[in-house]
């Protein structure tokens, strides 16, 4: 078959354009130049389709393919705009319907955020009205304890009130019996001499009897009247005794496990006081006498301290048995941390604010901590305790009455209470005053340990360790805080003026320059060599005077101490350390240990008498 030939039925050029430049096209050649023209659509569509130039009429007979190759071309075109138009129809609506989903998110959120909104405020106002329910109901409770301990309190104060009645009143008819018993006695005398007085003037008168019968007549007479006298002042002899023994059991019934203080002036105007103790032997003491010399001034400010220390402690048995707490895990835990002090600057910032925040906790009054803070940190000195440890210990007293000065009070009273030559004070040994040797030493402080007393030693050394805290206490000096050098000043003169120099004086003495001459000398200078130059005069000569071989080493050691001017020398530990290496080798609950081992190997000396 031999080759066709095709023309296309079209104009051969358009626009100077060839439709069929080359007629002997290969596939290839038709797949690129098709490839070409959808390439050129997008150029060719806004061209207009317009005749190069008017057709002949021969050429009317090809329009119709002219108008389907236009057809063609445009069909084309219309197909790349309407995907185009598609696909933009199609982005906006997507964005649009993400823009209504991110309202619709939105809204949701808001919705949901005003819900919880209202919600958490529904539950703050039930949280509100259940905590306002609370306070309500906690503050009836409480003022049904008080009203409580107040009825306990008013009941208890009428009967003691009672009491004291049933006594004054028992008392009135004794002395209204004994007063009439006497009468009728001091009657029945006279009786009896009138009649003996009528019998003699009746016999003399009639003669019945001589002149010397009268006269042992009238002898027995005056007899007879000088007994009836001495029966008068005998039953008001006894009337007053047994006044006395009364008020004395009253006074003891009064002040079971207390101290009364009864301060008086004699005629020298020298300060007395007479003393009972709630003790064991408290019936043993007679408050008769002047047992007890101090200066007016201290004897009225120890009356003070323990006049608030009384106060607070009545105070904290009424708060104990109106709460059912138990505040003994606060106790602990000052009495810890009161044993954990030592002579280290950071060891005392650490105990003192640990101890400042027991003081404001909450659960626990503050007055009980107060009380258990003054006990446990002056009963320390029960053991032997470092001086180093004992400065910072005097430095923990300070730092914690720095933010509650009160406290003082409390501990000086304690101090007062458990060693009476901090006021000081000294009580003289009489034999009208105490019924036994036993009830005199209680009454200066010895301590009764199984049916027996302490040694004298022992005693010594309680004596020592606790003038070693107050004569730290006094000298300590921290930030904001000014010292009670002041105080010590006053108590070494009182002391000097008022106390005797024995045993127990030179201790307390000795112990107390110790502690804080150094800080004394540093304030008065020549005033305080005044002072040691008494100690070695008056004191130490008084002391040798009374020649008791006890008294040796203690006199040595005071004579050393002024001698060698000790005072001039920081004392042992009166400067904090600022570390310690071995905290990391001794655990802290062993300090306290180590401390007293290295304080019994360096001291074994002290106080041998």
């Amino acid at each position: 078959m031999g080759a066709v030939k095709l023309e296309l039925r079209c104009p051969k050029n358009i626009n100077g354009v060839a439709v069929d430049p080359q007629p002997n096209w290969s596939l290839d050649s038709l797949t690129s130049e098709l490839n070409s023209l959808q390439l050129n659509a997008s150029s060719l569509r806004h061209v207009p389709f317009t005749k190069s130039r008017i057709r002949d009429s021969d050429d009317f007979e090809d329009e119709p393919a002219v108008e389907e190759t236009r057809i063609l071309l445009m069909d084309k075109l219309g197909l790349l705009e309407g995907a185009l138009f598609e696909f933009d129809r199609e982005h906006t609506a997507g964005v649009k319907e993400e823009i209504r989903n991110t309202l619709s998110a939105l809204q949701t959120d808001l919705m949901s955020d005003s819900e919880r909104s209202i919600a958490a405020l529904i539950q703050i106002e039930k949280f509100k009205e259940a905590r306002r329910e609370m306070d309500r109901k906690l503050d009836t409770q409480y003022q049904r304890k008080i009203a409580e301990a107040l009825d306990n309190h008013l009941i208890a104060v009428q009967r003691d009130y009672e009491h004291r009645s049933q006594i004054e009143e028992r008392r009135i008819r004794n002395d209204a019996a004994f007063e009439e018993s006497k009468k009728r006695e001091k009657a029945l005398q006279e009786e009896r001499v009138r009649q003996e007085r009528t019998k003699a003037e009746a016999e003399l008168r009639f003669g019945v009897v001589g002149p010397v019968k009268f006269v042992a007549a009238r002898k027995r007479s005056e007899e007879a009247q000088k007994a009836a006298l001495e029966a008068e002042r005998r039953a008001t002899k006894e009337a007053a005794e047994r006044k006395a023994t009364a008020t004395r059991k009253q006074l003891a019934a009064q002040v079971v496990q207390t101290e009364v203080t009864d301060l008086r002036k004699d005629e020298s105007g020298e300060a007395l006081q007479s003393k009972q103790l709630g003790l064991s032997g408290c019936s043993e003491v007679q408050l008769i006498g002047n047992v007890v010399k101090g200066a007016e001034s201290a004897l009225k400010a120890e009356a003070e301290r323990l006049r608030k220390y009384k106060e607070l402690d009545e105070k904290n048995e009424a708060l104990k048995l109106a709460s059912n707490k138990d505040f003994r895990s606060y106790e602990m835990q000052i009495a810890r941390n009161i044993k954990q002090i030592t002579g280290f600057k950071e060891n005392v910032r650490m105990k003192a604010d640990e101890l400042i925040k027991i003081f404001n906790d909450p659960s626990c009054p503050q007055s009980i901590s107060f009380g258990v803070f003054a006990k446990k940190v002056v009963s320390q000195c029960e053991k032997p305790v470092a001086i180093a440890a004992t400065f910072g210990c005097a430095h923990v007293i300070v730092l914690v009455t720095k933010h509650v000065p009160f406290v003082m009070d409390l501990v000086l009273a304690e101090f007062h209470r458990a060693c009476i030559y901090t006021v000081p004070k000294h009580i003289h040994y009489s034999e009208s005053a105490f019924r036994s040797k036993e009830a005199y030493y209680k009454m200066i402080g010895y301590r009764e340990e199984g049916g027996k007393i302490e040694s004298t030693e022992q005693f010594l050394e309680r004596i020592a360790s606790y003038m070693k805290l107050y004569g730290a206490v006094v000298q300590t000096e921290v930030g904001g805080v000014q010292n009670m050098l002041k105080e010590g000043w006053a108590w070494l003169a009182r002391f000097l003026n008022v106390l005797p120099a024995n045993i127990y004086t030179a201790v307390a003495l000795y112990a107390f320059l110790q502690m804080a001459g150094f800080a004394l000398f540093r304030k008065y200078k020549s005033q305080f060599r005044k002072i040691l130059n008494i100690i070695h005069g008056q004191f130490l000569d008084a002391l040798e005077s009374s020649r008791d071989p006890m008294l040796n080493s203690v006199i040595q050691r005071i004579k050393q101490y002024i001698e060698t001017k000790q005072v001039l020398h920081e004392p042992e530990g009166w400067r904090l350390q600022t570390s310690l290496l071995s905290e990391t080798f001794v655990p802290e609950s062993d300090t306290g240990y180590h401390h007293e081992q290295h304080y019994r190997h360096t001291n074994q000396y002290m106080y041998k008498y």
